[in-house]
Formats: structure tokens, sequence, C-alpha cells
């Protein structure tokens, strides 16, 4: 538009932003979405979505040497692998400090995470939106429940996600399309844990966001189970193949990619934002954007980097720092520990295609079917499934030859695994920082991670592993054994908490609409805004709440409000 002039200003096009762009558009403004990194186009641009293991250079297996020096942070876990090295950021370009180990996994493109991530689809519940408030933990949430739940079947039916209605309060039920189906093990070991436990526990089929059926001109899922190489059937949910097609239709959307936001323009006078700076991040230059609006988006890390940089002027620690909350309370999801075993009894069973879901095991923790008295607050839930062990198994016995081709033919035993995903407290003292003595590829000051999980943390890991191997147990697997594989915060990859909503200026960054009280026209709806974490996959809730936020800013917008 003329002189860089939009009624809105979305930064950042993952899940968040690629929502905000659709709601803002289809509501007739006029909006510009800012993405510091490449643009990535649906199918043309998935270069690896149809290559077999053995099209590449080193068959899609563990890193090249080269690789491990270029990408310190990235081979900490699975993200390191030739398939998708162009999705993750290149660490030595974006470096961070850490004052604590803080595993930081980035994608800098267009649709951001939303290509590569797990797609596990759920809601929070109130007993999720009472939690700090119950417990005399931080802040209490200034919504609840019954705000949310009309946002959350919006946004369920726009992005398609199938799953299995289990009527229980503290994982509400959705919108789904048809769920997909447990295997053979998985739902004999459900129906055991089930007798076994008095129904106290339930293991259900994971709540993705991958379609079932044909969607919104989406094909259904294909069981490739290659959805983080970008899917060309467009059956998970990205920005590429459901909220960008859809803000595109409308014709009100500019999509700029290369443009990194280094900061919110302020005007103290109005007290409110006229819109952003932009670095190019291939020339270099500088360019501003102005707007009614601005939403940022860019993940719960990188939009607190953005507010630090912005009207420092005004206050030091930058835009939302009034209430000195801006940068605290950062969470993540631990996990990386469970239980695992082997089902007996299978050997004529086998299954068709590979199901890119598992199941899922709903938080039994400190509920009141809970009859355990428990050493911690909050819970967990289990995410696995059961397979049979392929070729690329070692047979103890066989070393060489075709004894050993032929041992490597048959599927091996079956196996059941389970991995929990916990909830981590908001402490105020888990933050991030401005580290201005380092710099990045473009000279840009980096972010300090003070972050780490405390003593409640490791009390339900303990619990993790330990209700793991009984339910296991008394499915009647054999073998069955826990595990600890350690965790480093951020690598559950759900980073939440820099710019906490709340009912006070005072102990909040941001109002019950996702509205900043230092900037009324700026909105945050990436994880930053989280209160608490719960133990679910949040991304449900980021698209939600997005839309909801959206909702009401036009509605203030043509109020004259903003």
């Amino acid at each position: 538009m003329a002189d860089n002039v939009y009624d809105a200003i979305v930064v950042g096009s993952g899940i968040s932003g690629g929502w905000a762009a659709k709601e803002l558009t289809e509501k007739g403004l006029k909006v510009i979405m800012l993405e510091r990194g490449e643009n990535i186009e649906h199918i043309k641009d998935y270069v690896n979505a149809t290559k077999g293991d053995w099209e590449f250079p080193h068959r899609g297996a563990r890193p090249t040497q080269e690789m491990l020096k270029n990408y310190p942070v990235l081979k900490r876990d699975y993200p390191l692998n030739e398939k998708v090295l162009n999705y993750w950021v290149k660490d030595m370009e974006c470096p961070y400090t850490e004052v604590k180990r803080f595993d930081w996994y980035r994608g800098y493109h267009v649709g951001g995470r939303s290509l590569m991530w797990g797609r596990q689809s759920y809601r929070l519940s109130d007993l999720d939106f009472e939690a700090n408030l119950k417990d005399g933990v931080a802040i209490d949430w200034p919504i609840r429940y019954k705000d949310v739940e009309p946002w959350y079947t919006y946004a369920e039916k726009f992005a398609g996600i199938s799953g299995k209605k289990e009527g229980l309060a503290q994982l509400p039920d959705g919108h789904f399309l048809p769920a997909m189906e447990f295997n053979c093990v998985e739902k004999d070991v459900a129906a055991r844990i089930k007798d076994q436990f008095k129904g106290a526990i339930t293991m259900t089929i994971g709540r993705t966001a991958n379609i079932t059926v044909p969607h919104n001109g989406r094909t259904q899922c294909q069981y490739r189970n290659k959805c983080w190489l970008g899917c060309p059937f467009g059956a998970y949910f990205s920005t590429q193949s459901s909220t960008l097609p859809a803000a595109m239709k409308t014709g009100n959307l500019t999509l700029r990619p290369f443009s990194i936001v280094t900061k919110v323009l302020y005007d103290k006078d109005t007290k409110k934002a006229t819109g952003v700076e932009v670095l190019d991040a291939q020339t270099n230059q500088t360019y501003e954007y102005r707007a009614k609006v601005v939403f940022l988006c860019a993940s719960s890390l990188n939009s607190a980097w953005v507010l630090f940089n912005s009207a420092t002027d005004v206050w030091e620690g930058g835009l939302g720092s009034s209430s000195g909350e801006l940068g605290h309370n950062v969470m993540d999801h631990h996990f990386r520990c469970g239980a695992s075993g082997q089902a007996e009894g299978y050997d004529d069973k086998y299954y068709f295609g590979r199901r890119p879901n598992g199941v899922y095991v709903v938080r039994f923790q400190n509920v009141p079917e809970d009859k355990k008295k428990r050493d911690f607050i909050r819970g967990f839930g289990y995410q696995g499934g059961a397979s049979r062990e392929g070729w690329s198994r070692n047979v103890a016995e066989l070393q060489i030859g075709a004894d050993l081709k032929n041992a490597l033919s048959e599927p091996g035993p079956w196996t059941m695994g389970m991995t929990a995903f916990g909830e981590i407290l908001p402490y105020h003292e888990n933050k991030i920082t401005l580290d201005k003595d380092k710099k990045d590829k473009w000279g840009l000051p980096v972010l300090k991670m003070d972050c780490e999980i405390k003593d409640n943390e490791k009390k339900m890991r303990k619990a993790m592993i330990e209700d793991g191997m009984e339910m296991l147990k008394a499915a009647g697997l054999k073998n069955v054994y826990g595990y600890d594989n350690e965790y480093a915060m951020g690598m559950g990859i759900h980073e939440m908490g820099t710019a906490r909503m709340g009912r006070d200026p005072k102990t909040s960054v941001l109002n019950s609409n996702n509205q900043m009280w230092d900037a009324k026209n700026v909105f945050i709806t990436d994880g930053s805004f989280m209160v608490s974490a719960g133990c679910q996959n949040p991304s449900l809730t980021y698209m939600a709440m997005t839309a909801r936020a959206a909702d009401f800013a036009v509605k203030e917008l043509k109020k004259g409000n903003l």
C-alpha cells in the first residue's frame, strides 16, 4: 500500500500469525504479515516430501560431522536431520546466551513451526484456568473455559482436528473429524487400563490436526508419517495449507518475507503503537510500516525480544515492562521420561500404513478421581503408542549372513512406549533478558536465557516414570522398564509465558483480550500470553485465543477505541 500504511500488521507467520492474518483480512482489514525468514510455498517448496530415505546423501540418518559443528544447539536432540535442515534456524547466525542450559529450536520461514509441529491439539479446561488461583501460584488467569470454549470450536472447525470424545472434565471434548484408530495392541492395552484402574485412567487416540476426511478443500491424511517434510496433500494444519490461502483469498493480505521486526514504534502522547520498524534480512535496509493495529505473533521468546527493543525512551525495560513481568514466567513442558514394555501374543498381527499420531493418556493426577497422595501439584499426560520392531533392530545372536537377512525381513516383537509431558510452573525467576554484548548475524542483540525446572517438576518426573510402569504392567506388558533421558528447558518446543495476561496492569503485560496494557492497539497471541502451562500441547489454545483477540480488536477498531 502507499507509504507502507496498512490497517493491521501481523508479526510472524506461524500458527498464531497465520490465524491473525486470516481473521483480520476476512473482517475487511488490509494487512501486512511480516516474516523474518524465507518464503516456503505450499507444495512447490516441500522439496523432500516425496523422497525415500535412500534418496538422501546420508540416508536421512544422524547428522554428519559438519552438521554437528554448524548446529551446536540443534544437535542436542532430534531436529538435526538432513531431511529438514533448511527448516531450522542456523545456530551460528542466530546465537543466544545460556545462563542455564536452554534448547531453543526455531524455524524462521513462512509458516514457522506450523510446518514441523507435532499436531497434537487439546483444549485446556477449568482445571487449568483455575489452577494458579487454587494453588496460590503466580497470578490468576483473567478468563475461564467458558470464555474460550466457542473459540476452541471455531478453530477446530476450520483447522480440522480428528479425535474421539471421552466426556472428561479435565480434557474437554471438541468438534472432531473421525478419529484415527488404535492398532490391536493399543486397543487391548487401553481396555485393560480402563478395567484395572476402574475408569480412573483413560487412554484415547491422539487428537491431532491431521484431517481424516476431505476438509476445506484439503485431502485427507495418507498415513505417510512424513508431516514435518511438508504435506503436499495439505492433510495437516499449517499456515501454508490453511490460514494463508484463506487470507490470500480475501485480497487483503500482503506477505513480506525476509523482514526482521526490530521494534514496535510507540507514540508516548497517544500511548499507542504507530507501526513497526523492519530490518530487511537480505539488504540490511531499514523500513517502517504503519498501522492502526499490531499483532505480535513471533513466538513467546521473539515477541518478548521485540518488546525489549521498543519504547525504551519511555520504559528502560521496553514496551510492556511497566509491570516488571515482561520476559518472566517462562514455561515449557518437561518430558523425555516414561515407560516401555513388550506385548506378547500378537505375533500374527500387524498394521497398515504409517499413522502420524499415537495414543494419549489423559492427565489423572491431582484430579478428583486421583486416590494417590501426591508430593507435587499439577500433572502430566502421556503420548506414545505400540508398534512392531522393523529391519533396523539388532538381532543379538545373528551378526552376519543369510540368517541375519532372513530374520530382519520379518517384523520383530511388539513394543509399547509412553512418554510423559508435564506442566512446568510459572516461576517469576525463570526469565529471558537482552544480552547487548552478543550480536547475531545482523548485528542485533540476542536473548539471554535463565530458566530451569525446580523441585515440583523433579518430583513429578519420578511419578511420570512410576505411574507409566504401573499402567503398562497392569495392562499385561512384559519386561516393563522406566526411563529418564533428561530434560532441559526449551526441549519441549512449547515456550510460553513471557508476556502473561491478567486482571491488573501492575502484575501482567496483557489484559483478558490479549491487549497490551501499555499500548492498547498492540495484541500478543502467541505463547507469550499464557499464565500457566497445563500439560496439554498448547497450539490449539493459541489458535482459539488469536481468533478471539482478532474479533475483539476489529470491534474496538470500528468503535474508534483503537
